[in-house]
């Protein structure tokens, strides 16, 4: 799996309080953390406890989910991944998922490659809220969605609201292959 650097906070915590025309002191005696501190993570020297940040976030008037959303959205990244780059999130003897954009910083669907290995069987029907689309690349597979069944050859292709019972079966006697993309991510 490809990582990134990790965020500095320091910056960006520096950049808030400024806006906010904020000494450290100041927003010291308002997060009861102390200016020493506050310095410290400014200049990416400590870094702070989940506590510690959340009470400077705090009192500068944002969140945590806010802070780090933005951190995010500003790492950088290569719209291109090579084949290692695919994390695994599934069985690889059985049913693989290969993930497409793991690591991108404001992914809001899940693209997978999948792969079954022959026989393999998604197992039980089951939920989430989401909407899934793919389409079968090779081999043949069998979809099944609340109380339809289809079996699928390459070319072929579904999509459905995944909140309705669904499982996936390889029907062929090799292994079969498809492309799918889930949002929200939530599979």
């Amino acid at each position: 799996m490809r990582s990134g650097p990790l965020p500095k906070i320091g910056g960006k915590l520096r950049e808030l309080r400024r806006r906010r025309d904020l000494g450290v002191r100041e927003l010291a005696a308002r997060s009861g953390i102390s200016h020493s501190t506050i310095s410290l993570i400014e200049r990416d020297k400590m870094s702070p406890s989940v506590d510690t940040l959340g009470a400077v976030l705090d009192a500068l008037g944002t969140t945590l989910t806010g802070f780090f959303s933005d951190l995010r959205s500003s790492l950088p990244y290569s719209p291109f991944y090579t084949s290692s780059d695919l994390v695994e999130i599934g069985k690889e003897e059985a049913i693989s998922y290969r993930v497409i954009g793991f690591d991108h910083p404001e992914r809001q669907m899940l693209v997978l490659h999948e792969r079954y290995a022959p026989g393999a069987d998604s197992g039980q029907e089951f939920v989430h809220a989401a909407q899934e689309a793919g389409m079968v690349l090779s081999g043949s597979v069998e979809v099944t969605v609340g109380d339809q069944k289809r079996i699928l050859k390459p070319g072929d292709a579904y999509y459905f609201d995944s909140r309705l019972p669904h499982r996936f079966r390889n029907v062929n006697n090799g292994p079969s292959e498809i492309l799918s993309a889930i949002t929200p991510p939530t599979y």
